[in-house]
């Protein structure tokens, strides 16, 4: 990523344009000046108060974490339409589940956003106040699958499997089911009924593992990095 320069002197000499407020590799998009930025820069005086921002021909999209838009637009101190984004590192592959937000003149940006986040991955507009959601299950959510891959992958060893095949067949089994249920748009139920039958082996895992508590765990740990989330985005 290039050096990080004034904001001024990015907008400068630029009828239109957009800015992307971003720790996202440089590259990934055409046409797009990056600002490389932190909430803690963002936070302090003169950041954004680049006098160049002009309204009628620049936006301003922000993938910079625990930032809302709408404190972007106070920094500013203009109507230039702001989004904020919230992709995830599957991006690096064009995988990205990113969700977007906006202030209320930020339809452009939303509009801009989605185009751009459209070209790596799938994108949801959403509520600004849903944004720290976003951050628990589209951002945080990539570890915690990735946990439960590790995790079926280390069932696969203990049950015979050397580690790396255990791994490839995990890894492609849950993007198997993932893809069901993305193809489908469909609910898990349906599909996991057409994998278990009666008094079978897979019902018998299933209920072990609730027994266990794994839909509980999944579900406490999205909620605990909600609630850690929501603490950072106040802080910011």
């Amino acid at each position: 990523m290039k050096a990080a320069r004034s904001l001024a002197a990015i907008v400068a000499g630029y009828a239109a344009m957009v800015v992307l407020l971003t720790v996202v590799q440089e590259g990934l998009f055409d046409g797009v000046s990056f600002y490389d930025s932190s909430p803690t820069e963002l936070a302090g005086a003169g950041i954004l108060s680049a006098p160049a921002l002009d309204p009628q021909t620049h936006i301003l999209i922000s993938v910079v974490s625990d930032v809302r838009a709408a404190q972007i637009s106070e920094r500013i101190g203009k109507r230039v339409p702001v989004a904020v984004a919230m992709p995830n590192t599957a991006i690096a592959i064009r995988e990205s589940m990113t969700c977007i937000a906006s202030n209320p003149d930020g339809g452009a940006a939303v509009a801009m956003a989605q185009s751009l986040f459209g070209k790596v991955g799938k994108t949801l507009v959403v509520d600004e106040e849903q944004m720290v959601a976003a951050t628990a299950l589209g951002a945080c959510g990539v570890a915690f699958f990735l946990r439960a891959v590790r995790a079926a992958s280390q069932g696969g060893i203990e049950i015979g499997f050397h580690s790396e095949d255990a791994l490839a067949i995990a890894a492609q089994t849950a993007r198997g089911a993932a893809s069901l249920l993305l193809s489908a748009e469909n609910h898990p139920e349906p599909a996991i009924d057409r994998v278990t039958t009666p008094r079978g082996c897979t019902i018998a895992g299933l209920n072990r593992m609730e027994h266990e508590g794994f839909s509980s765990a999944m579900i406490k740990g999205i909620v605990t990095s909600a609630e850690k989330a929501a603490k950072l985005y106040t802080e910011a």
